[in-house]
């Protein structure tokens, strides 16, 4: 079974994994408006929709500089709460219109120092018909926080009583080369005809792209479905392509879409599907069963999985419920279902067994799950109870092909969606490790390919186990979701050594933060005598043993 997470809010796309530090960048949205953006010097700025730089980004940022105007005047960008600069050259572009000859410089500077991180001068020419394309390179040195701003800046006496047009800036570091599922959740569906994740540009500098409003943020222009399968691919992952199929949450914008008027939207999908990925599972849809997308997911499941699999007959295609009353009466040969499961710990717990009867011939992708109980951070409890869970799923990984924690990313200053894995804020020394994700680290780093039939002489509650091997090291998984410590024996034939990775902590109540960490897992070498490995297993734990 394969382990891996989902992003999809709190701006885990745009402002964390996805590479482009600005916010706002495209103006992009129902409602454009300034956000992230002030103006610097003798000028004022506004959201000007008379001078688009393309039909799929119909507004651009225009500066208009006072008559009389001296110094440097421009604008700034405050990312999002902050640019952080990790002392790379970074890579700025930008589009410019209006008549100019001159210098423009581009600064990374200290927010509240004014300390200056990098800079750039671009002597550049412009016009009042077309934009032009400005490209710079930015060295620049580690700054020791996220408090940094971006600022473009032109001498005020040089363009005194005209105006310039900019759209479309990005602003990269250097980037760098399991599964990742995306677009996620709601990003996928939106809430209206006009939202979702539907692109027919071709792959290029992001000009021609759209971008939806989901979970009450715009996303940022470029940081897209084509854009966040790159991702994943650079990153080492194999992603999981979700694609919209005819529908907006709650019904929005005359959706579901059904017959002949799903014709572009699957040939939307044809289209992407081809170089330069070689993917090998797309996902119809996101949760098809809520808001009044059950009653016509069969028609619309259909017309894209026989689309799909004509075209590309070796990709795995997986339906976005399992709910049989939205599912045709036989699913595609080779077809999977998504099962979305957000519970209490408790529930959780009693769910160990969950598919141990599942039917076989039916694969099961759980492409969303994790402890929720009005906590605004994952706690041990609910951690050694997802623990459990992925025991239980880890079993009947001849079933559970994949399970992705979600959500994955939180920035903290803007949060829609609460617990996380992981959370961070744009200073680099700010990434917060929950009790979650020191569960996930610990079993995917130790991952088997063949499951084990384990003998007990005790019934499983309030220790949960699995065992599994891969080549000729042996993996055995455990969570103690209880208050007392448990006496743990494990023999293993023929095993000497190996080491004892163990999460816990007595309060079930404890958790890491922005403020605080608390819990951390601990490592120790264990030694064998006749293939048997005796340890303890504190209360509310989780523990692996790695043996060799």
């Amino acid at each position: 079974m394969s382990y891996g997470p989902l992003y999809d809010i709190n701006h885990s796309g745009d402002g964390g994994i996805y590479g482009q530090l600005l916010r706002n960048n495209g103006l992009q949205g129902s409602k454009p408006g300034l956000t992230a953006w002030a103006a610097v010097g003798d000028a004022t700025i506004a959201v000007d929709a008379q001078n688009p730089l393309t039909e799929a980004i119909p507004h651009s940022l225009k500066l208009d500089v006072k008559q009389g105007a001296s110094g440097a005047v421009g604008f700034t960008n405050e990312g999002y709460w902050g640019v952080p600069v990790d002392g790379s050259e970074f890579l700025n572009t930008f589009w410019i219109k209006g008549n100019f000859s001159g210098d423009i410089t581009v600064r990374l500077v200290g927010n509240n120092t004014g300390t200056e991180y990098g800079s750039t001068k671009i002597s550049q020419s412009s016009n009042s018909s077309n934009f032009t394309k400005v490209l710079a390179k930015i060295p620049t040195k580690k700054a020791p926080d996220g408090a940094v701003l971006y600022e473009l800046t032109v001498d005020g006496a040089s363009v005194g009583g005209s105006s310039l047009n900019f759209g479309l800036f990005e602003l990269f570091p250097q980037t760098y080369k399991s599964r990742l599922h995306i677009p996620g959740s709601g990003t996928l569906d939106g809430h209206e005809l006009t939202d979702p994740v539907r692109e027919q540009a071709k792959p290029g500098d992001g000009s021609g792209m759209k971008r939806s409003v989901p979970w009450k943020t715009v996303p940022d222009a470029k940081a897209t479905g084509h854009t966040t399968t790159q991702t994943g691919w650079d990153m080492g992952l194999t992603p999981v392509l979700g694609v919209w199929a005819g529908f907006a949450l709650e019904s929005g914008g005359n959706t579901p879409i059904t017959g002949d008027a799903l014709k572009p939207y699957i040939d939307d999908v044809l289209n992407e599907l081809e170089e330069p990925w070689k993917l090998t599972m797309v996902e119809i849809g996101n949760e098809d069963m809520l808001g009044g997308g059950c009653e016509s997911y069969v028609e619309r499941f259909t017309a894209f999985s026989d689309a799909i699999h004509a075209a590309y007959p070796d990709l795995t295609i997986i339906a976005s419920t399992d709910q049989s009353s939205c599912l045709p009466s036989k699913l595609p040969e080779g077809a999977w279902v998504d099962y979305h499961n957000y519970n209490t710990a408790d529930n959780l717990v009693k769910q160990f067994s969950q598919f141990d009867n599942k039917d076989r011939s039916v694969p099961y992708f759980i492409g969303e799950y994790s402890c929720q109980q009005d906590n605004a951070w994952p706690f041990m409890q609910g951690s050694v109870a997802e623990a459990v869970y992925m025991i239980g799923i880890e079993r009947n990984s001849d079933v559970v092909k994949m399970a992705a924690y979600a959500p994955l990313l939180q920035l903290v200053n803007s949060t829609q969606w609460t617990p996380n894995l992981i959370a961070f804020t744009q200073n680099p020394s700010t990434v917060i490790e929950t009790t979650s994700y020191y569960v996930q680290q610990m079993f995917s780093v130790n991952r088997g390919d063949t499951i084990h039939n384990v003998t007990s002489d005790s019934a499983f509650g309030p220790v949960y186990w699995v065992a599994s091997s891969a080549d000729d090291k042996y993996y055995v998984k455990l969570a103690n979701y209880g208050a007392d410590t448990q006496e743990i024996t494990v023999t293993i034939s023929g095993k000497t050594g190996g080491k004892l990775t163990v999460l816990a902590d007595s309060d079930p109540k404890a958790f890491n933060s922005d403020t605080q960490t608390l819990v951390t897992p601990s490592e120790s070498d264990m030694k064998a005598t006749n293939g048997k490995f005796t340890f303890t297993l504190p209360a509310w734990s989780v523990g692996v043993l790695a043996a060799h």
